[in-house]
């Protein structure tokens, strides 16, 4: 287990944590204590028998970086950092990951290896200009341009002719897809960085948006996009965008610290990558392989929804499901519910036999025959540790699987 280590900076302050892995007792003064309850909850905080000022921390699946005043803690993956680094940007886009593979150090962190690569894919994006769009306006001009909105010019002008309440199509680059980008950017440039020269060309790509409206989008609020041949080539950067916008957070303040955090959560890397790797290995569209919303429910009424992270489509009937878990499910007083889950999910479905994919580590492989069903739960490990090409290896052969249960079904 790697203990935690404290640096001094200055008057700054560095924590090092491993992901659920339990520290050393470390010095936490009482703002910092309250900071951190309000900032990441789900870090177990306990007071240690050695002094009243020490506390022992355990982080749960959220990795990365947290900022309260002069403190930062650095969470660290149980993969090694060029690992996590492969299956996060395999989830983002499968055809760019051999590109941003690239060599990390040991003291790497998780912030390190986002924000470069993000760096890269809007400068890859961008490099013949920002995209432009069609965004619907609506303004009082002394002029008609586009259509008049006859009601609100009979509401608030009261007969004037002029200014014309008008709604008109703009020609231009402050549209969501940029915005969005922006707003990853101004996130990333808010977070404790230790290389200037990533945090230059944050700064300088930035500059590039200088007419697109900031906006800090709340983390369960970012717009959809829909992706067209007009903006494919923007696809991967607004992925990894999303994904740093609902990791990071605004200035956060209360307790009497300031500070920013960027936690990513490995649950949710993890179940990306798999259904990502999977639909790329069956060739499958987003239609036939959606991830999430399935349109399956457990009962007759239709009032419990199933939103498993698998599913094969054809012919407007589910012929394959299945769940993807990093780390088992704990249920205080329920034993096995990741295997609940998947059986509720085959019920649902109507189907034989589903499958359950763990990380390596947290489930060895398996079939179960459910009594009285003839129901099979297949519980399969997916070993993240070896080299990229070994585990898209493991993919290939779940998706051979994978393919005969469907036909099957």
């Amino acid at each position: 287990m790697e203990m935690p280590r404290k640096a001094a900076w200055g008057k700054m302050k560095r924590i090092l944590l491993s992901e659920y892995a339990r520290s050393e007792p470390v010095e936490l003064a009482r703002d910092e204590l309250a900071g951190l309850q309000g900032v990441a909850p789900a870090i177990r905080v306990e007071p240690s028998p050695e002094s009243e000022d020490l506390y022992v921390l355990t982080p749960d699946s959220h990795v990365g970086v947290i900022r309260l005043g002069r403190l930062t803690l650095e969470i660290r993956p149980k993969l090694p950092i060029d690992r996590f680094f492969f299956i996060l940007s395999y989830a983002v886009d499968p055809s760019l990951w051999r590109d941003e593979l690239v060599e990390f150090s040991p003291e790497d962190t998780v912030l390190e290896a986002v924000a470069p690569a993000f760096c890269r894919l809007v400068a890859r994006a961008t490099y013949r200009g920002l995209l432009h769009g069609y965004r619907t306006e609506e303004d009082a001009l002394p002029l008609v341009r586009g259509r008049i909105r006859f009601n609100d010019q009979i509401r608030q002008r009261h007969g004037r002719l002029l200014p014309v309440e008008i709604r008109f199509d703009e020609f231009t680059e402050d549209i969501n897809e940029n915005r969005i980008l922006l707003a990853a950017l101004h996130c990333l440039g808010r977070l404790p960085l230790r290389s200037a020269a990533v945090r230059r060309g944050l700064h300088e790509i930035a500059a590039a948006f200088h007419a697109v409206t900031p906006i800090k989008y709340g983390q369960q609020h970012i717009p959809s996009v829909s992706i067209s041949r007009l903006n494919r080539h923007y696809e991967p950067a607004i992925n990894l965008a999303r994904l740093i916008i609902q990791c990071g957070s605004p200035e956060l303040g209360g307790a009497g610290v300031a500070g920013t955090c960027f936690l990513v959560d490995m649950n949710e890397v993890f179940e990306m990558f798999v259904h990502r790797a999977l639909k790329e290995a069956l060739h499958l569209t987003d239609a036939e392989f959606p991830r999430g919303a399935s349109g399956l429910r457990l009962d007759e009424a239709g009032a419990v929804r199933l939103e498993p992270d698998l599913s094969w489509w054809r012919e407007g009937r589910c012929r394959f499901v299945g769940d993807a878990k990093y780390k088992k499910v704990n249920v205080q007083g329920v034993k096995h519910p990741d295997l609940y889950q998947l059986l509720a999910y085959l019920t649902g479905a109507d189907l034989p036999a589903g499958v359950l994919v763990y990380a390596a580590g947290e489930g060895e492989p398996a079939q179960h025959v459910v009594r009285h069903s003839d129901k099979m739960l297949i519980v399969e490990s997916l070993d993240l540790a070896g080299a990229p090409d070994s585990i898209l290896q493991q993919i290939s052969q779940l998706a051979g699987r994978i393919r005969e249960l469907s036909l099957t079904a």
